[in-house]
């Protein structure tokens, strides 16, 4: 399994965006990674220059969103709605673009819940809570009437 370093993880969406910028040729992952980052216009500037944010700590008590943690968990959110797993995903974001006629604004919404998940598995030192995730999205979804 792969498991980068976080200046390894950072570096990947770096290089990719360059790549982009030039028209190499990318990956399956990387043309996956290219479109997420072409929806964040307001992290191109870190990207394009590395050499002032590669090691920046960016601080959430601070108010602070790190971009490459965000960017990490939109390729998450792909990749589990690309697979749908977990199982559901996919429609749960299928009602949440419907709610907000915006597939971007829907996986912001599942990247709030992926990273409340994350956070308190964190917090209590156990594995990942999959069951909390799904209610989570779920309590996202409109009502049903």
């Amino acid at each position: 399994m792969f498991n980068p370093s976080r200046d390894q993880a950072r570096q990947f969406f770096i290089d990719t965006w360059a790549k982009f910028q030039r028209r190499d040729p990318l990956s399956p992952l990387e043309e996956k990674t290219a479109a997420i980052l072409t929806m964040h216009p307001e992290y191109h500037r870190v990207l394009q220059n590395p050499e002032s944010f590669v090691t920046t700590d960016w601080r959430p008590e601070a108010g602070d969103i790190n971009p490459f943690l965000h960017l990490g968990f939109h390729l998450a959110i792909q990749e589990q709605l690309d697979i749908d797993q977990p199982i559901g995903i996919r429609a749960i974001h299928a009602q949440l673009a419907a709610k907000h006629d915006d597939e971007h604004a829907a996986k912001h919404e599942i990247l709030e819940c992926l990273g409340e998940t994350l956070w308190q598995s964190q917090r209590t030192g156990q594995a990942l809570d999959g069951a909390l995730y799904l209610q989570l999205l779920r309590q996202r979804l409109p009502s049903q009437q």
